[in-house]
């Protein structure tokens, strides 16, 4: 189910209520049959893909914990990677794949046909998310940086908790578990905090995003019914859409999380500040960004390195995350553009003077919209045809904008700069009790009124 659905704001109260009312030690299974709930209603099949995941890497965290011969834990490691990139690839990149192979390979027609027929599944919700982060489990293991969880049921609940579960934060299991496990008590403070999180992320999700979608839609399905300015306005407008729809994501999660007493990691620190795209990095989907950074950049050497391998760990590190978005030419565009903006700006030594911030900033966000074009596009066709496609004679088309629109962008823009060098909760706690809540009541009339009129879904939720 979708955050921003009827079902969820009937389900939230209900497993609210229940947790806090069954006794301590019965929570985790509460937990974990509502994570099960949450997830199923999307396609309960997919269930056993969790399930799976879920059964190999509890068996593999303990035989690497009781073993102590390289050998034997090797391949246990192995197994476990090799279950979870090998559900990861076939559903997420078997049809790119059989499409790259299948034009060369010497079988019949119809076999080809077949083999394409076959791969057109829909993909499992969030499968990128819950792999990355039960394989983050096993890794740590094997590194002896944690000790795995004896009992399964609990395990379950720490790669299946409903709040994350589809779009993160990808936790960690030593910051994640012990939460989940801790007889967290009823306070005002936990779900004061958790509802202002889920308010502003209901906000800048179905006023911002959902409203910025219909519009970024029309200029990507027909870029060639309108000037180059307007198609720039659509590039422009998902870079805001995007940064709404799973910023908003983020803190409905964490907000969520929040209410139960959980406290998941920031996902997002203003990244259109950004001065740099390391800083943006920093700042932009932060538990993608540290998983690549720690089980992918350090272990090919990271920067203790020679200048030719440092370079190489970069463009590895921001092509996988390109991959990793999705089965298609434009995401590895999308990567290879951001690793090679940062090497650029690596390289090159410029004075960090105050005079130049702007100039740093405008650079970074001019990069980060650029590259996501190719996020966007369906097809690097579709891409070429926004940036470089000529004016038709129907190019005086122009996106109307909605007042509303406007003006709860301009409410959001406002509240970024307000929560710009701190976070949310601690703003609001030094904001006047009447401001405070004449905010919440203007934030409350702009979702009643003005939400997007489709609901979309979470953009993230696709990989």
């Amino acid at each position: 189910m979708l955050f921003n659905s009827v079902e969820f704001l009937v389900f939230f109260p209900i497993v609210i209520a229940l947790y806090y009312a069954i006794q301590y030690k019965w929570r985790w299974l509460l937990l974990l049959a509502a994570s099960y709930i949450f997830y199923g209603s999307w396609k309960v099949e997919f269930l056993s893909l969790i399930a799976l995941s879920t059964l190999v890497d509890f068996y593999v965290g303990k035989q690497l914990y009781e073993n102590t011969d390289p050998k034997k834990r090797w391949k246990y490691l192995l197994l476990s990677l090799g279950l979870n990139l090998g559900l990861l690839i076939f559903f997420k990149y078997g049809s790119f794949l059989a499409n790259l192979a299948l034009p060369i390979a010497p079988i019949p027609e119809w076999r080809k046909n077949q083999i394409v027929s076959f791969l057109a599944f829909d993909l499992p919700v969030g499968i990128s998310f819950y792999t990355f982060q039960t394989m983050g489990y096993t890794i740590d293991i094997f590194k002896n940086k944690i000790k795995p969880e004896k009992h399964l049921g609990k395990f379950a609940l720490y790669v299946s908790y409903f709040p994350q579960l589809v779009a993160g934060p990808i936790e960690r299991f030593k910051h994640l578990q012990p939460q989940l496990l801790a007889n967290n008590k009823l306070t005002y403070r936990n779900l004061c905090h958790g509802a202002r999180l889920m308010l502003y992320g209901f906000f800048i999700k179905m006023v911002i995003a959902d409203n910025i979608a219909p519009l970024v839609d029309a200029v990507f399905e027909s870029p060639l019914e309108y000037s180059l300015i307007t198609r720039w306005t659509g590039i422009l407008g998902f870079g805001w859409q995007i940064y709404a729809d799973f910023y908003g994501y983020s803190l409905i999660a964490i907000g969520a999380a929040r209410c139960m007493g959980v406290e998941l990691i920031t996902n997002f620190k203003t990244p259109y500040f950004a001065k740099s795209i390391q800083d943006f990095w920093r700042r932009w989907h932060i538990s993608l960004s540290t998983w690549f950074r720690d089980y992918i950049f350090v272990p090919l050497g990271g920067s203790n390195v020679n200048k030719v391998i440092w370079i190489r760990n970069i463009l590895v590190v921001f092509i996988l995350s390109g991959l990793w978005h999705g089965a298609n030419y434009t995401f590895i565009i999308w990567g290879a553009i951001h690793g090679l903006f940062y090497l650029i700006e690596r390289s090159i030594k410029v004075p960090n003077r105050s005079f130049l911030k702007p100039i740093h900033w405008l650079k970074t966000y001019l990069i980060v919209s650029f590259a996501w074009l190719f996020f966007r596009a369906e097809d690097i066709s579709n891409a070429m045809e926004v940036l470089f496609g000529a004016d038709s004679m129907y190019s005086n088309k122009y996106l109307d904008l909605p007042f509303e629109l406007v003006f709860g962008f301009i409410i959001f823009i406002m509240l970024e700069l307000l929560f710009k060098s701190d976070s949310v909760n601690s703003v609001l706690n030094r904001t006047p009790f009447a401001v405070r809540w004449s905010g919440y009541g203007v934030i409350i009339f702009f979702i009643l009124s003005f939400a997007g009129t489709t609901n979309h879904p979470f953009i993230y939720f696709q990989f």
